[in-house]
């Protein structure tokens, strides 16, 4: 199996810790230059310098940004393709707070639209060139298992990650002639700061820690929380020449959790 990486360039977004992070070093060992985006420069600065680069050629650098600054956004991935063709995008962001969707504001809408949607627009329209030209382009999005079934209490979440990967569906028909793939990763319970805020809201309820966990788990056959490395390594695997017929899917990483067939 092919999952060579050796001469390509990645763009991670939300590099600086849990699942971009981990996507980082696996990208980085499969021989990827790697180009780190988030909004934290100092941990983002710290992460370039701790990558593997065993590979001629191979570097690491990053650019700060925020998926809400979308006139910054353009910028910077502007300078990062002017500087080296991308050809692997992994767009990945936080998610945005809980709450039923009957209450939400328009506003809260917008916004999240704007970090998920709008962002991942811009940063494929700008890679695209690139991946052109090469007959190469990967395009990961990490979203959530909420595309197949909705999450209880995640509203504004659950209906713009949908949205997200409607659009993934629609760009992956567009670009497939070109050598290129749009697939979506839907992680379930990963051990990630998303996790742990998900966990303490639980417990403002004045439940202890481990019951939430254990009320979370209950519903997860494998009965454990994932690790951020067990969903980069099928980001790693859907970047890589391997995957090159895998376009337009969404696969769950999430320990059996999704009951949906589809």
């Amino acid at each position: 199996m092919d999952l060579r990486l050796t001469g390509r360039h990645a763009l991670v977004c939300g590099a600086s810790q849990g699942i971009g992070r981990a996507t980082a070093f696996e990208l980085a060992q499969l021989g990827a230059s790697v180009t780190l985006l988030a909004r934290s420069g100092d941990a983002l600065k710290a992460l370039a310098a701790e990558l593997p680069a065993a590979q001629a050629g191979q570097t690491h650098r990053h650019v700060v940004a925020d998926m809400l600054d979308t006139e910054a956004l353009v910028a910077a991935v502007g300078e990062v393709v002017g500087d080296h063709a991308v050809h692997i995008v992994v767009n990945n962001s936080g998610g945005p707070p809980g709450g039923p969707i009957s209450a939400a504001t328009p506003d809260a809408l917008l916004t999240t639209y704007r970090q998920h949607l709008v962002s991942a627009q811009v940063v494929v329209q700008a890679c695209l060139p690139g991946m052109r030209q090469a007959r190469y382009g990967r395009v990961v999005n990490v979203i959530s298992t909420s595309v197949k079934e909705p999450i209880p209490n995640l509203g504004v979440s659950n209906t713009v990650r949908a949205a997200v990967a409607a659009w993934a569906k629609t760009m992956s028909v567009e670009v497939a002639a070109d050598g290129i793939t749009v697939n979506n990763v839907l992680p379930g319970y990963t051990r990630t700061a998303r996790l742990a805020s998900i966990i303490d809201a639980g417990m403002q309820a004045g439940r202890s820690r481990e019951d939430v966990e254990r009320g979370m788990l209950a519903g997860v056959p494998a009965a454990r929380f994932g690790d951020p490395a067990e969903v980069a390594a099928l980001i790693a695997f859907l970047a890589s020449p391997a995957a090159g017929y895998v376009n337009g899917t969404s696969i769950a990483v999430d320990g059996g959790r999704t009951r949906s067939l589809s």
